[in-house]
C-alpha cells in the first residue's frame, strides 16, 4: 500500500492519458489512479505532474481524485502456474477475474495475483543445504504440466543455508541463501520489470534452423532458432493460421501467443483453438506448453501497448530455463496504432503517418530480445536456450510500404509475404515464394551440409532459379500459350508445377502431411531434381515431352506427400530411372 507521502491527485484527463500531481513518482513507476484505483504507469514526468498511462476505462474519472504511486516498475509475476493460463496484456488472468466481475465483462479497477495463491506445487529440491549456487541456477523443479518441468531459478548466489521438497503454494519460503553476511528467502515465483530484458552469460549467431515443418519455410525461407520473422500480409491471406502451424510444429518446447489489438472475433477463435489442438509429438492439449495473452481492440489502448513486453519477458524466463521458446505477436500493426494514439493525446510530434517518431525503436527493442544464448548460471550448469519471435503485420489493404511493416522488416531477418490470391487458389500456406526472403540462409549452410545433406543448398537455390523462371515464362504463356514455347521450356512449366503443387502446397488435415520432417523435405525435393535432370538429358537426346510427361513416375512424385518411410523415396527413384531407361529403347 501506498504511505500518504506518495498521495497525489488528478489534473487532467485526456482518453488513456492521465495528468496527475505526483511529486514523489519515478518514471515508469505504476500508479493507482481515482477512487477506484485504475491501474496506471507513469511514462512522463514534469517537474511535479507525471502524465500516467491508463491500462483500463478512464470513463468517469474526475479531477482532484487521488493518485498513488506503488513506487514499483510494472512487472510480471515469474512462476509455476503461468502454463495453461489466458492473461489480459498486464497479467491479470483472465478466467480469474471473470469469476470475481459476476460476468464476462471486466469491472474497472479488480485486481487478481497472476499466479494462483493457494495451489500447492510439488517442489522437488535439487541442491542441498551447504552447496554454493550462482544467480540463476536451478534450485529445484515442479511438473507444471505433464510436458513440462518448471525449474527454479534461484534469484541470489551465494550458500544455501536451508532448502525442503515438498508441497508448497508460490508464497511459501522453499530456501533461504546467504551472501555476504545477509540472508535471503526464495520462493517460487519472483517479479521482474517487464521493460527490462532479463540478463544472460552469452548470446550465440543464429547458426541453427527453426525446424517448423512447413516446407516452403525450412527449405526456401528458414529461420533460425533465436530469429527474427514477420509475416505481413492483408485480411485472410492466413496470417494466423499460419503462426498457429508454427506454433503446433515447430521444434520448441513453449509457445507465447500475444494477441495485441486483435479482432475480438479472430482472438475468440484462438482461444477455442489452442485447447483443442493436440501436442503432435505427445498427444496431450497444447495448452499444457501454452500461454496465452489476450488483448483484443476493444480492450484499453494502453494495455495493448503493455502487452508484447509481457509476453517477452514470460518468454525470456522459460528461456532462462534452458527451454527454446516460440513467441508469436498478432498483430504488432495494432500495438503500433496504440502507441500512435497514447502519443496523440500525449501531443507529441508525429512521424509518418501519425505514428510515434520512435516507433522504429521500439520495435527494434522488442525484436531484439529474441536470440539463442547460454543461460545465467554457474559453469557447471552449462544450460541454453532460446526465444524466436514471430510477428504478423497487418498493413492496411496489404500495402506493406506502410510505417510499420517497413520498420518491421529493417529489423527482422526472415520475410514471409502472404498472397491473398494464393489464398482465394487453396494454396496454403499461402507464401509467395517470389516476394519473401530469409537472411539466414548462408548461416545455416553448415548446418544443413552436416545434418541433411551437402547438396541440399544447391537444390534449393536451383529449385528457386526455376520458379523465378517460370514466373517470366508465365507472362509469354498469357500471350502466346504454352505450346508456342520450347520444349525445354515446356519443361520448366511442368516440373516447377510440380515444385508448386506437390512440395510447396501443405494439406493441414492429413497427417502425413501436416508436418514435414527435414530428411523428408530432402527426398521430395532430391525426387523433383532428379526428375528434371532426366528430363533434360532426354529432351537433348530428342525424346519427346510429352512421352515424359505420361511416364508413371509423374504420378508418383504427385503422391510423394503420403509417402511415411524414407526406403519408399529410393525406391521412388530406382523407378523413375527404369521409367527413363524405358524411354531410350
Amino acid at each position: 500500500m501506498a504511505n500518504k507521502k506518495d498521495e497525489g491527485y488528478i489534473k487532467r484527463i485526456s482518453g488513456p492519458v492521465v495528468e496527475a500531481y505526483l511529486p514523489t513518482a519515478r518514471l515508469y513507476d505504476v500508479a493507482r489512479v481515482g477512487d477506484l484505483k485504475i491501474l496506471g504507469e507513469v511514462i512522463r514526468i514534469v517537474g511535479t505532474t507525471s502524465i500516467i498511462q491508463v491500462y483500463e476505462d478512464t470513463s468517469g474519472l474526475k479531477p482532484g481524485e487521488p493518485v498513488f504511486s506503488t513506487g514499483e516498475p510494472l512487472s510480471v509475476e515469474l512462476g509455476p502456474g503461468i502454463l495453461q493460463n489466458i492473461y489480459d496484456g498486464i497479467q491479470r488472468p483472465l478466467e480469474t477475474i471473470e469469476k470475481e466481475s459476476g460476468g464476462v465483462f471486466i469491472k474497472r479497477g479488480i485486481e487478481a495475483p497472476p499466479l494462483d495463491r493457494k495451489k500447492k506445487w510439488d517442489f522437488k529440491a535439487t541442491v542441498k543445504k551447504g552447496d554454493k549456487i550462482k544467480k540463476g541456477d536451478i534450485i529445484g523443479t515442479v511438473q507444471e504440466t505433464d510436458l513440462i518441468e518448471h525449474r527454479i531459478l534461484s534469484p541470489y548466489e551465494g550458500k544455501v543455508e536451508a532448502i525442503k521438497s515438498g508441497n508448497f503454494t508460490v508464497e511459501e519460503e522453499v530456501a533461504r541463501i546467504s551472501h555476504e553476511g545477509k540472508k535471503y528467502g526464495v520462493k517460487m515465483y519472483q517479479r521482474w520489470f517487464v521493460r527490462k530484458s532479463r540478463p544472460v552469460i552469452e548470446k550465440f549467431p543464429p547458426n541453427i534452423p527453426l525446424v517448423t515443418g512447413q516446407r516452403v519455410i525450412d527449405t526456401f525461407f528458414p529461420i533460425a532458432k533465436g530469429g527474427t520473422a514477420c509475416i505481413p500480409g492483408p485480411f485472410g491471406s492466413g496470417k494466423t493460421v499460419t503462426q498457429q502451424s508454427l506454433a503446433k510444429y515447430s521444434d520448441t518446447q513453449i509457445v507465447v501467443y500475444i494477441g495485441c489489438g486483435e479482432r475480438g472475433n479472430e482472438m475468440t477463435e484462438v482461444l477455442k483453438e489452442f485447447p483443442e489442438l493436440k501436442d503432435p509429438n505427445t498427444g496431450k492439449p497444447l495448452m499444457q506448453r501454452t500461454v496465452l495473452i489476450a488483448n483484443t481492440s476493444n480492450m484499453p489502448v494502453a494495455a495493448r501497448e503493455a502487452s508484447v513486453y509481457t509476453g517477452v519477458t514470460i518468454a525470456e524466463y522459460f528461456r532462462d530455463m534452458g527451454y527454446d521458446v516460440a513467441l508469436m505477436a498478432d498483430s504488432t500493426s495494432r500495438w503500433a496504432e496504440a502507441m500512435r494514439e497514447i502519443g496523440g493525446r500525449l501531443e507529441e510530434m508525429p512521424g509518418e503517418e501519425g505514428y510515434p517518431a520512435y516507433l522504429a525503436r521500439r520495435l527494434a527493442e522488442f525484436y531484439e530480445r529474441a536470440g539463442r544464448v547460454r543461460c545465467l548460471c554457474s559453469e557447471k550448469e552449462e544450460r541454453y536456450g532460446s526465444v524466436t519471435i514471430i510477428g504478423a503485420v497487418s498493413p492496411p489493404g496489404g500495402d506493406i510500404s506502410e510505417p510499420v511493416s517497413q520498420n518491421t522488416l529493417r529489423v527482422t531477418k526472415v520475410f514471409l509475404a502472404l498472397d491473398a490470391s494464393l489464398a482465394y487458389r487453396r494454396h496454403f500456406p499461402a507464401i509467395n515464394w517470389l516476394k519473401s526472403y530469409t537472411l539466414y540462409a548462408e548461416s545455416l549452410e553448415e548446418w544443413m551440409g552436416t545434418n541433411i545433406s551437402t547438396d541440399f543448398t544447391k537444390m534449393v537455390k536451383d529449385a528457386m532459379i526455376m520458379l523465378q523462371k517460370e514466373a517470366e515464362l508465365q507472362e509469354v504463356v498469357q500471350l502466346v500459350g504454352p505450346d508456342a514455347l520450347p520444349e525445354k521450356e515446356q519443361a520448366i512449366l511442368l516440373v516447377t508445377k510440380m515444385l508448386r503443387e506437390d512440395y510447396l502446397q501443405q494439406n493441414a488435415y492429413s497427417d502425413l502431411d501436416a508436418r514435414c520432417s527435414f530428411k523428408k523435405q530432402y527426398m521430395m525435393l532430391k525426387s523433383i531434381m532428379k526428375f528434371w535432370d532426366l528430363t533434360s538429358s532426354n529432351l537433348e537426346r530428342g525424346v519427346q515431352l510429352k512421352k515424359i510427361a505420361d511416364i508413371p513416375s509423374v504420378k508418383a512424385i504427385g503422391r510423394m506427400k503420403e509417402i511415411a518411410k524414407m526406403e519408399e523415396f529410393d525406391k521412388l527413384q530406382k523407378e523413375m530411372d527404369g521409367n527413363f531407361e524405358m524411354l531410350k529403347q
